[in-house]
């Protein structure tokens, strides 16, 4: 993967993290100065990488979907079953990456999403393991093998099925 790829995938998880509420908007405006850094680069982008700490919770919300749609990328509604799934998979990325352990991501997902979003099911089913280990045959490594693994599965599609806007919900 070139550096502007994982750039620009960067990018597409910091927004759909934006939208669930799990990132700062001004995570969102650094990860397009890294965009930027990488070798993006588009009027849309320059001008979100611009804001500062302060204008980025005012203005993200209006300059994120134009600077995703020059590059490419979608701007996922916070509503939409395909921005819950751009973000656990961002999610999930994140683990494999050593930002979260297995234990707190499977908590944020089903925190986030409980039961309801099938994609993510069998993470939630796997926090409820976690609850009750002191009570069966598996240890914490098991889990963390089979959390590992749905991670994974999950980060091996960086995309989903797009719900693109135009307008920030």
């Amino acid at each position: 993967m070139t550096s502007t790829e994982a750039a620009a995938i960067a990018l597409q998880d910091h927004a759909a993290l934006w939208s669930m509420g799990e990132v700062r908007a001004s995570d969102v405006v650094d990860a397009a100065c890294e965009a930027l850094v990488a070798g993006l680069d588009t009027p849309g982008l320059r001008v979100l990488a611009a804001c500062t700490r302060a204008e980025a919770d005012y203005d993200v919300h209006e300059l994120l979907p134009a600077a995703l749609d020059e590059l490419g990328l979608t701007f996922y509604p916070v509503a939409g079953d395909a921005g819950q799934e751009a973000a656990a998979r961002a999610l999930a990325r994140r683990m494999l990456a050593g930002e979260l352990t297995p234990r707190e991501f499977t908590f944020r997902i089903h925190q986030r999403y409980g039961h309801e979003l099938p994609l993510t099911e069998r993470l939630a089913e796997l926090d409820d393991e976690y609850d009750v280990l002191e009570y069966g045959d598996r240890t914490v490594d098991q889990v963390d093998g089979e959390v590992t693994a749905e991670a994974r599965r999950l980060a091996a599609h960086p995309t989903v099925p797009a719900e693109p806007t135009n307008t920030p919900s």
